[in-house]
């Protein structure tokens, strides 16, 4: 196959909506991205990270040196945490808009890329604020360009239209997607990657899975998105124990980056449905329950949900964990149990109940499955009906494991 030939330190070009560099060393591309941006006429980024992966990685003195060598200044705004908020987006939006920021540098992994995102919406947008942004009161059709430094293997949003904030005060956690935060540039350098903690590792990794699973069992599914699907989990299943084993491992750490990548392709084009939908509210009421593993407990549930309707798609993509699926609706339990398994064997057995949710939090997540903007339009794309009493059972389901 060619993952285990491929030279891992040539930096690929890989062009989608997005210019991504992939491959080790790709981070001194920032000097490439950096002339290009001075070529528009940028002088002033605002730099949208966490607290501390951007040095910890080396990532900063790379995007530092690249901005001072072509006379760009940077507004650093470092205070992103997971699950990241409207009111964090609307501090970094000031910070860039008083340094006069034309353009926004992103580094980190999903929670600062979608936050970069944001504030690149309302720099474009004066007198907007992030509530507005993530309440749908306007619809935005201008950003500042957007750069991003992706630090992990997991979000995909290094090359697609989406982003996340919870609107704190309400619980809500929606998404928004819009062609004008296409990233122009982004960095996928696995070499930035390897400082990843082992929970880390599997939680980015399964989100990544679940984009696919989703993305290729939606009814806006097309056949790139099942493609994409079946590589995505090929490669995380080969990849991710051995990343685990041996976290400097650089070809793991690439084929995973990869597969985020066009996992994150994926759900471009095939969408989103129960598993994001019903996870939204998990990380919403606990913001500090990590994305990955809301998803992790809740995939084997929807799974036995949506087999019946889609079983001849998930037994050809989730051949590589589960080999023993022929495609029949009646193996829906079977294939729930498979999933579990997998995830069970690479570390992530946990369980609602394991994360302090009960039987008598079903209700409010239900509520906020459908008070949450653009959590309803997830639903309306699965491929059974995303009725409350079916929400209701996958929290249910979640709660423990599948019985044999």
């Amino acid at each position: 196959m060619w993952d285990t030939s491929i030279d891992i330190n040539a930096i690929k070009e890989i062009r989608t909506r997005t210019t991504t560099y992939l491959g080790v060393g790709a981070i001194a591309k920032m000097h490439d991205i950096a002339a290009a941006l001075k070529a528009r006429g940028v002088t002033s980024v605002l730099c949208v990270t966490g607290g501390r992966s951007y040095k910890l990685t080396g990532a900063w003195d790379y995007v530092t040196a690249a901005c001072k060598a072509n006379g760009i200044a940077i507004t650093l705004y470092d205070k992103i945490t997971p699950n990241p908020t409207t009111d964090a987006i609307d501090e970094a939006t000031a910070l860039g808009r008083a340094g006069g920021a034309q353009a926004v540098i992103a580094i980190g992994g999903g929670s600062p890329i979608d936050a970069g995102k944001s504030a690149a919406i309302l720099l474009a947008n004066p007198g907007r604020t992030g509530r507005e942004l993530y309440s749908f009161a306007f619809t935005p059709e201008l950003a500042v360009p957007i750069v991003v430094v992706n630090l992990t293997h997991g979000t995909g949003s290094e090359v697609n239209r989406f982003a996340v904030a919870t609107i704190t005060s309400l619980n809500h956690k929606p998404a928004i997607a819009y062609d004008c935060i296409y990233p122009f540039y982004s960095i996928d350098d696995p070499a930035l990657m390897t400082k990843l903690s082992p929970a880390q590792t599997r939680f980015v990794s399964i989100d990544a899975v679940n984009h696919v699973i989703e993305a290729a069992t939606a009814i806006t599914a097309n056949p790139l998105s099942i493609l994409l699907a079946q590589e995505t989990i090929r490669l995380v299943a080969a990849y991710l124990p051995a990343a685990l084993t041996n976290p400097e491992d650089l070809r793991a750490r690439y084929c995973l980056a990869y597969a985020a990548l066009i996992a994150g392709t994926a759900f471009d084009n095939g969408l989103l449905h129960f598993t994001h939908a019903l996870e939204h509210p998990l990380s919403a009421v606990k913001p500090e329950l990590a994305h990955g593993l809301g998803l992790s407990m809740l995939l084997p549930a929807v799974i036995r949900q949506c087999y019946p309707a889609t079983a001849p798609v998930l037994a050809q993509i989730l051949r590589p964990i589960a080999p023993e699926l022929r495609g029949l609706p009646e193996e829906a339990a079977a294939a729930a149990r498979a999933v579990e398994g997998w995830l069970s064997s690479v570390g992530v057995p946990q369980k609602l109940m394991d994360e302090g949710f009960g039987e008598g939090d079903v209700e409010r997540l239900c509520n906020l499955v459908e008070n949450t903007p653009s959590l309803g339009l997830l639903l309306s794309v699965a491929p059974v009906p995303g009725t409350r009493e079916r929400v209701a059972a996958i929290y249910r389901d979640s709660m423990r494991p599948m019985p044999a």
